[in-house]
């Protein structure tokens, strides 16, 4: 197996480091290469991955070819590579915005995977929405397994991973603004920041997990911790006077729209 990364940024190491610590893939199979020469370097240091010198000839053999590169970056960099992709590579693409049509235009009848992670895979605790395109069965299962490594993942076809990317990946923004408000806040009353932080973090954290591994409706688990004329209802009703479920779901809306316009749709 041979995997070549193109794109060594945040996202791209996520995914490297899940793939190796996951077990599916070992550091031999995994070639690097970034426009960044010293990212290369760091990508070989952290995870003893090769450095690819060459792309084009590195993916001639690849088994598959992780596009890890910016939106803007990505058609250049893809029409760059085209030519030189082996008659089986599979080309893994998690340009934001990046439809199925538009790689197609690039790469023609050459199979690919339109996937949406999200920067908690950085830890081992995202979501990746995952949509194939002329994939064997085998072929697809791999790659889910794959980025199990990282998380969650979700099958499904473009119009879904589009939605699930306005929730997933533009979503940890909204829950880190949530837990800078909960520090705040808690800073406020006293508490010191560095415990602050942790608290508001542990908190959202260990509710995530919860609602996930019990399986129980968000709003039996809310009504759980409210106490008849308690202090959570109290809360609750300030969060509710103040507008926060419509924010949240405007906040989704909104990235849905700018995904549209992103798309020329």
């Amino acid at each position: 197996m041979k995997l070549t990364v193109i794109g060594a940024g945040n996202m791209g190491r996520a995914l490297i480091r899940g793939f190796i610590s996951g077990g599916v893939l070992n550091k031999e199979e995994i070639y690097v290469y970034d426009i960044y020469e010293p990212s290369r370097i760091k990508a070989a240091e952290d995870f003893g991955v090769t450095v690819s010198a060459d792309p084009k000839e590195d993916v001639k053999d690849s088994d598959y070819v992780l596009m890890a590169v910016k939106p803007q970056q990505f058609d250049e960099t893809l029409s760059d590579l085209k030519d030189s992709l082996g008659a089986n590579t599979i080309v893994l693409s998690i340009a934001a915005a990046v439809t199925t049509s538009r790689i197609a235009g690039i790469i023609g009848d050459k199979k690919f995977v339109r996937i949406m992670p999200n920067t908690p895979a950085q830890v081992g605790s995202g979501v990746s929405a995952v949509c194939p395109v002329g994939l064997s069965e085998d072929e697809t299962s791999f790659v889910q397994k794959l980025f199990e490594t990282c998380g969650i993942v979700i099958l499904c076809d473009e119009k879904t991973l589009d939605a699930i990317g306005c929730v997933s990946g533009t979503g940890p923004a909204y829950v880190m603004l949530f837990i800078e408000a909960m520090s705040d806040a808690a800073v406020a009353l006293g508490i010191k920041r560095t415990d602050a932080l942790k608290i508001a973090a542990a908190t959202v954290a260990g509710s995530g997990k919860l609602c996930l591994d019990t399986g129980v409706h968000p709003a039996v688990l809310k009504d759980q911790v409210t106490s008849p004329a308690g202090t959570t209802i109290e809360g609750v009703m300030a969060l509710e006077e103040n507008g926060l479920r419509n924010a949240v779901i405007k906040s989704v809306l909104a990235a849905d729209a700018k995904t549209k316009k992103m798309q020329g749709k």
